[in-house]
């Protein structure tokens, strides 16, 4: 009987083994396969499996009675070497055990009772072999899921030791005694849960700073989350700082953690945290005290385990004194506090930043740059650099990329505000700083003498807070007694 079908697009030609003693049936499934499929035939299980040896076929089908070697068997012995084929048993016999036992052992595809229609063979031959097709694509799938999994991971531990490399202090630059202090400060507290508050005008790399404490700690391998309280309203900063939950507020369409909650076990750095307002500083200190959140909308608290490291470029004990910093939470945040010196103050630094600088932003761009010349170096150690590190990091980034490749930095390449008299500005400067400081300090001594020694009454004369006096005297190295 002629069998007519209807013939199918087919990505590739896949290979089929058909299995049975007799020769009748062998040609006549060959027959039947040879148009969709390269077939593979063999008259018993010892001649399958030698074939299987060369071969690699997307289905196995073979007749469960044949002399030597059953269906069943063959299927077993073919697992281990071929265990993604898919296997059809075709028997004349409705045997409830064999079917069990091919199922069982032979890791049966599909029970066909003799005598089989063509087409319906047909039809199951086409399943069995997308079936293999889809088994072998999610295979590729989960290799190529494994592999990206341990590439991420791989990166993920190179990104981390990258991360501990660059904020490490080693890396930090400064051999100026102001940053010398520093790194002296921090070492003793960087393992220690002790809240940090750095100190520090804009630019001095305050949030660097912070990173480097975390990243040296044993909070490391958990979240460093940074903040500045003074980007955002009230509204939004009590939600980015502690979250809400569903229908807090209007817009609230799903709970949301604030960014303890997020960074539980690590490190939460606060920047501009005197501009926060009473009610923020009032949650605030609620973490410090309890270490617990009560998100917007929450009648609930929730515990969390942070570390604050908090920066300002205002003097807390003023706004203290001025009534708009809580006196309670200045205390718990000055617990350990680290003055980053400005970078006019720092000179000696300058060309070693300088040179950081250059090299980051020449590989960034990937040009070539001969470092600075002299005259360029003195320009940029007169400048009195009111921005600091990021003003400087900026004049570099401009100055690279107006450079030509192989040549060094020249005055020429600098902004025309570095390109003036900077020497003669530094001098006036300098004189009038020095005018300043030798006024500031006559008053002190004789706020001191009128006092008797007595710190807190002449900070009063002088109408600034103890903690900004205690200051100054250090600067100018007075001994109140």
């Amino acid at each position: 009987m002629e069998v007519i079908r209807k013939r199918e697009s087919i990505p590739s030609r896949e290979t089929v083994l058909i299995v049975d003693d007799q020769p009748e049936i062998l040609n006549s499934l060959e027959r039947l396969f040879r148009d969709e499929y390269e077939v593979l035939r063999a008259s018993g299980g010892r001649e399958a499996l030698h074939l299987l040896e060369a071969h690699d076929p997307a289905v196995i089908l073979a007749d469960q009675r044949m002399p030597a070697m059953t269906g069943v068997q063959l299927f077993a012995q073919s697992l281990t070497t071929h265990p993604h084929a898919i296997r059809i048993l075709i028997t004349a016999y409705a045997d409830i055990h064999a079917s069990i036992s091919a199922v069982n052992e032979g890791h049966i595809f599909y029970y066909v009772s003799k005598p089989w229609e063509p087409d319906s063979l047909l039809l199951i031959m086409r399943r069995a072999v997308e079936r293999y097709r889809m088994e072998r694509e999610n295979r590729r799938l989960a290799a190529e899921l494994q592999e990206a999994n341990r590439r991420l991971h791989h990166e993920n531990v190179i990104l981390k030791q990258n991360l501990r490399e660059k904020y490490d202090f080693g890396s930090m630059i400064g051999t100026s005694p102001g940053m010398q202090r520093v790194f002296d400060l921090v070492s003793k507290v960087v393992d220690t849960p002790t809240t940090v508050m750095i100190l520090g005008e804009t630019g001095t790399g305050k949030e660097m700073l912070a990173r480097a404490i975390h990243y040296n700690s044993s909070r490391k391998d958990a979240l460093f989350v940074a903040q500045n309280c003074g980007a955002l309203p009230d509204s939004l900063l009590e939600s980015e700082l502690f979250g809400h939950t569903k229908g807090a507020f209007t817009g609230a369409s799903a709970a949301k953690k604030g960014i303890f909650e997020t960074a539980h076990l690590g490190t939460v750095f606060l920047d501009e945290v005197a501009d926060m307002s009473p009610a923020m500083q009032l949650g605030l200190l609620r973490v410090l005290q309890e270490g617990e959140i009560k998100p917007v909308g929450s009648a609930l608290t929730v515990h969390v385990d942070v570390r604050v490291i908090a920066a300002t470029n205002k003097d807390l004990g003023e706004e203290v004194a001025a009534g708009r910093f809580r006196e309670d939470l200045y205390y718990r945040l000055n617990v350990f506090p680290v003055e980053l010196p400005p970078l006019r103050d720092r000179v000696e630094d300058i060309a070693m930043l300088a040179r950081h600088f250059i090299d980051k932003y020449s590989r960034r761009i990937n040009k070539e740059v001969a470092g600075l010349t002299p005259a360029a170096l003195r320009q940029l150690e007169a400048f009195p650099w009111p921005g600091n590190i990021r003003e400087l990091e900026n004049e570099l980034e401009r100055a690279v990329t107006l450079a030509e490749p192989g040549s060094a930095l020249t005055p020429a390449l600098l902004s025309s505000r570095l390109t003036r008299d900077t020497v003669r500005d530094r001098q006036q400067a300098e004189g009038l700083k020095g005018a300043v400081e030798q006024l500031e300090r006559s008053l002190i001594e004789k706020a001191l003498a009128e006092t008797g020694g007595n710190v807190k009454r002449a900070a009063e004369l002088l109408g600034v807070s103890r903690p900004g006096l205690h200051k100054k005297l250090e600067r100018y190295g007075i001994d109140p007694h």
